[in-house]
């Protein structure tokens, strides 16, 4: 990854690209490696294998030059690596393919004596065939064999330049070598599915709820499904790592007349670490009138219709620290009380209390008019893109995934007239992910055309898991958890369309990761307006269950993207916490453009929480608090900049755009510590931000400005936010 404050690697046309003439490129599209042994015809079965997928290389002669250039398709990019022998190319198919063939399409630079190796585990390679007389141009060599990844091993260049490839193409079988993997089956011990007529709901409600009151960074993991009909007299009190869910299309078709409550006793009625747990299609009729939703960060509430009012504070109304509803009704008020910051989608209200920092939202009927700085309501009338989160459903017998359609301009509930619109995926085309499955596996099946339905449970993956088809969905109940071992990422998506990645935790492992979440390859370009990738419900922890460290935990390459209620953490409590013991100098780095960001939570990096180099890049909602424990001020010192921003934009950006987006500092290990500024962005016409703040909790550190050198100092103890309303 580009270093702190250097751009990643950009896109640039082809025609920016060192090329050779039209008629020389035309002529190496249709010369052919005379020393090459004959090509056998190509069998019905074969199919383009490597286009899309992960490529690496040995070097890069440039940024602009990337490894994923020669598998994306398009000759006017290109891979292209340093002036020296010997250097290499690979691809990662995904799974083990029967090989037949490899085109090698040369830039001017090309290689003259080189290898086609493959291997099953990216480690071992065998010669698969030798070229010792390679004359640039189009080369075509038979394959035989099979291999997962597939490598181009240059030894000797055919130029003084480096290799150079616009394209590297490996075909062959897209069955896998092993034996097909089965859809759907039963979900597993921990995911608890009721009817009306089931006996023992609320004991079993009980009992988990005894069990993951307390249990921050336990193991356990628990979804409770109901289908639907009507439930009586019930108070679903949801702990840490449990999902309870409504099993039909519309949040009426399961209704509950009692509650689902989410309170504080176990913390001293302090409800800031509330975290990981989620509602989503139920109809609630509160026992009193009023629910309570005492919860922070990484908790949803979806596609809920409470018929009555919401209340977002603990019994005795002490702290809470911000949350996120979406596509629900709440008849009457939500109670806001002690809530600090809190973000409201594409829903129905029927009032709004009070605010305390930052209340943001969008898409909203019945929302509070924008009025900040006081009250501090930043408020849009519709959501720019939303496309809501999959989720579980009981139809004509059997389980069935809805995938949601996506809306522009929305406003309210997807399913206030009716049916909402989306796809229902059968449950049969689902690999059913149950503890101990290995991503080897996974990744099998998102190459046999499933799925993935992860249930309840913690999962350690000693590879990534990729997920290179357009329109695969990635579901989590329970707050699934993935590991990463070994310093590898625990996901990776390819430059494709459509996919929906939802409801799961990554925790970071002990030995560093580079990136835990890549969203597209390093210069991903392809356009997915259409069909964006949607990330909802997806969490990232370093440190708190014990040690982890990763470099940077989420990264955005693709465009078009959707980043819908995010919690990426830095751990401040729990085990394996310390300035270097849980090390992460970044939270989300942005590449790609057009990237919707709505409803962002990202703290206690070591460096920059948010980075942002891509075009055109917006975000609804901003929660960020710095790292507590700095050592000193010496620690955070960059360059001449006191501190790093919690959320940056590039100098290179020349569009970007942000709503309600605060800042807060707690310096607790050193108070005397200063941030220069909570925001950092350049001084364009096209660089727009509204709703502004940072704010000093309780005088542990202060923020010299709020963005740049605008704003003004936080200031004592009375932990008093300071405001911008526009920049610039």
């Amino acid at each position: 990854m580009p270093s702190a404050g250097s751009p990643p690697a950009r896109r640039r046309s082809a025609s920016a690209l060192r090329r050779p003439t039209a008629g020389a490129l035309a002529a190496a599209l249709a010369g052919t490696l005379l020393a090459v042994l004959p090509t056998t015809a190509a069998q019905a079965a074969e199919t383009l294998l490597s286009q899309g997928r992960t490529a690496t290389a040995s070097t890069l002669e440039g940024a602009v030059f990337p490894a994923s250039a020669a598998v994306d398709g398009d000759f006017g990019t290109r891979w292209s690596s340093q002036w020296a022998d010997p250097q290499w190319l690979q691809v990662d198919l995904g799974a083990s393919r029967q090989l037949s063939r490899a085109v090698l399409t040369w830039e001017a630079a090309y290689g003259r004596s080189y290898e086609i190796q493959a291997s099953d585990d990216g480690t071992s390679w065998r010669t698969v065939t030798a070229v010792t007389a390679g004359d640039g141009g189009t080369d075509e060599v038979t394959l035989s064999g099979t291999g997962r990844y597939v490598r181009m091993n240059g030894l000797a260049r055919g130029t003084g330049y480096g290799y150079s490839l616009w394209e590297f193409q490996v075909y062959g079988s897209t069955d896998s070598t092993g034996p097909q993997l089965p859809g759907g089956g039963d979900l597993g011990p921990n995911v608890h599915v009721f009817d009306p007529s089931t006996p023992g709901l609320q004991a079993k409600l009980d009992a988990v709820f005894k069990e993951q009151e307390s249990a921050q960074f336990g193991a356990g993991r628990h979804a409770f499904l109901l289908k639907p009909g009507t439930y009586n007299g019930l108070n679903a009190q949801l702990g840490f790592y449990t999902q309870i869910a409504g099993l039909g299309v519309r949040p009426d078709d399961t209704t509950i007349n009692g509650d689902v409550t989410v309170d504080a006793g176990w913390f001293n009625g302090n409800a800031t670490q509330n975290f990981w747990r989620g509602a989503e299609g139920l109809a609630l009729n509160p026992v009193n009138g009023t629910d309570r939703w005492a919860v922070s960060q990484a908790s949803s509430f979806r596609r809920m219709h409470v018929k009555g009012g919401l209340n977002l504070a603990p019994n005795g109304y002490g702290w809470a620290s911000g949350g996120y509803i979406a596509d629900s009704k709440i008849d009457g008020q939500i109670g806001n009380y002690s809530q600090q910051q809190w973000y409201t989608r594409d829903s129905s209200i029927g009032g709004w209390s009070n605010s305390v920092w930052n209340q943001v939202f969008s898409g909203t009927e019945g929302a509070p008019a924008t009025a900040f700085p006081e009250p501090r309501y930043t408020t849009l009338d519709t959501t720019p893109i939303s496309r809501e989160k999959p989720y579980l459903i009981w139809e004509d017998n059997q389980y069935k995934v809805f995938s949601p359609a996506k809306r522009t301009n929305a406003r309210g509930t997807t399913w206030a007239n009716g049916t909402p619109q989306g796809e229902k995926i059968p449950l049969t085309q689902f690999y059913v992910v149950k503890p101990g499955t290995t991503a080897a596996t996974m990744n099998q099946a998102v190459q046999q055309g499933l799925h993935l339905l992860f249930t309840p449970g913690v999962y350690h993956v000693d590879r990534p898991i990729e997920i290179n088809r357009a329109g695969t969905v990635v579901l989590g109940l329970g707050l699934a958890t993935i590991i990463p071992d070994n310093g590898v990422a625990a996901m990776k998506v390819a430059d494709v369309d459509g996919v929906r990645l939802a409801g799961f935790l990554v925790d970071a492992g002990p030995v560093n990761s580079p990136v835990l979440l890549e969203i597209g390859p390093q210069g991903s370009g392809a356009d997915h307006a259409a069909n964006p990738t949607t990330v909802q419900d997806v969490y990232i922890r370093i440190g708190g269950a014990g040690p982890g460290k990763a470099t940077t935990s989420m990264v955005v390459n693709s465009d078009d993207v959707i980043v819908d209620h995010t919690w990426v953490w830095r751990a401040d409590h729990g085990e394996g916490v310390g300035w270097e013991t849980n090390r992460a100098d970044y939270g989300v780095r942005v590449n790609g453009d057009d990237v919707l960001a709505t409803g962002l939570f990202v703290e206690h990096f070591n460096k920059y929480d948010v980075e942002w180099y891509g075009e055109r890049g917006r975000t609804i909602f901003f929660q960020n608090e710095k790292a507590y424990d700095a050592p000193n001020q010496a620690a955070i010192q960059n360059g001449t900049t006191k501190g790093y921003a919690a959320y940056r934009v590039d100098d290179s950006v020349n569009t970007h755009e942000g709503w309600g987006l605060g800042s807060y500092c707690y310096y607790n290990v050193d108070p005397t510590i200063r941030q220069d500024h909570g925001f950092k962005a350049p001084v364009k016409p096209g660089v727009r931000f509204h709703s502004l703040l940072t704010v000093s909790l309780g005088g542990n550190g202060q923020f010299n400005h709020v963005i740049n050198d605008v704003g003004a100092p936080t200031e004592g103890t009375s932990t008093i936010p300071s405001t911008v309303v526009h920049f610039p």
